[in-house]
């Protein structure tokens, strides 16, 4: 809930976005990008309509080359625009783009630093973030687990939007696709932004199995 907090504290335009004053930073759009924003956008939809976040918190991304396309911070997914693409290059330099990246810039940034990802998803799914609460990491209770590399670690908490939070996400991500995050969520990455989403996906639901079976 911080996390939304410090969103809703950004400066807002008539439509109650919060936004940057000022002309877009950087380049045009190529074409690939564009194509890629679009695809971001329903994904960052999807994870509302699926109930894996309330509101504007959770982040999407997508690398394009060496462009990461990230959700903005603050701005409700079902109000984002072709206008409002906003890209950053590896070294978190914005060059695409008026808005403000996410405050989670940093995980999703280490991510595409550390492995060969194309695509991030973090969310604030329920029945994970319970899980986090609960234990160290999600026992390999489905055979679905392997497709995230085995038993899920938890990182250990960290505030929001730090350097620390993304090392302790690197360090629970080590041979794995998916990880826990204490207090806060899931992070997953994968090839495609598909492959991702679905990831967030069946982590969400092995978590809510895990915790029937417990209760």
């Amino acid at each position: 809930m911080a996390e939304q907090r410090q969103k809703q504290r950004d400066g807002r335009d008539a439509r109650g976005d919060a936004r940057t004053a000022g002309a877009p930073r950087g380049r045009g759009a190529r074409e690939e990008e564009v194509l890629a924003w679009e695809r971001l956008v329903d994904a960052a939809r999807r994870t509302v309509a699926d109930g894996l976040v309330v509101g504007t918190s959770g982040n999407v991304s997508v690398r394009v080359g060496d462009t990461v396309l990230v959700t903005p911070s603050g701005v409700p997914y079902d109000r984002l625009t072709p206008d409002d693409i906003t890209g950053v290059d590896i070294d978190g330099r914005q060059v695409l783009g008026s808005l403000v990246p996410t405050s989670e810039l940093p995980m999703h940034l280490a991510v595409y630093r550390s492995t060969d990802a194309r695509a991030v998803v973090h969310t604030h799914a329920v029945h994970a973030t319970a899980v986090s609460m609960l234990v160290p990491e999600l026992p390999a209770v489905h055979y679905m687990s392997g497709a995230l590399g085995g038993a899920v670690r938890v990182a250990p908490y960290a505030t929001y939007g730090t350097e620390e939070l993304a090392e302790n996400m690197l360090h629970a991500l080590a041979d794995r696709t998916a990880c826990l995050l204490r207090n806060h969520g899931t992070i997953t990455y994968g090839d495609t932004l598909d492959q991702a989403y679905d990831r967030t996906a069946q982590l969400e639901w092995m978590c809510r199995l895990w915790l029937t079976a417990s209760s």
